[in-house]
């Protein structure tokens, strides 16, 4: 057993005449190892991303309510009035009439 260890540790296991099996078992894991790298950093790249257009949501959302409430205050009736009596423009004192037409 210690003479196992001792192989193992001085790498005699990579340099024996069956080694190429050795080296195609280390070089697969290599590789497993560099795609699940890969893949981490893929995904908090994403992560990031979503974060950062989540607050580009958050920040357009309240823009849209400030603006909606902008625009409600400019259509309620006594600001439409102010504006029409500002321009010289009175609202009429008499109701509608309405109009028939036989033919």
């Amino acid at each position: 057993m210690k003479n196992r260890i001792i192989q193992f540790v001085r790498g005699s296991f990579l340099l024996s005449d069956d080694s190429s099996k050795n080296w195609s078992l280390i070089l697969f894991f290599s590789f497993l190892s560099l795609l699940m790298i890969y893949s981490s950093h893929s995904v908090d790249r994403k992560i990031h991303n979503i974060a950062q257009i989540n607050e580009s949501v958050k920040s357009l959302r309240s823009e849209f309510v400030d603006t909606r409430t902008i625009l409600i205050k400019y259509k309620m009736e006594s600001s439409v009035s102010r504006k029409i009596n500002q321009m010289g423009i009175a609202t009429s004192t008499e109701p509608p009439v309405k109009i028939i037409i036989i033919k």
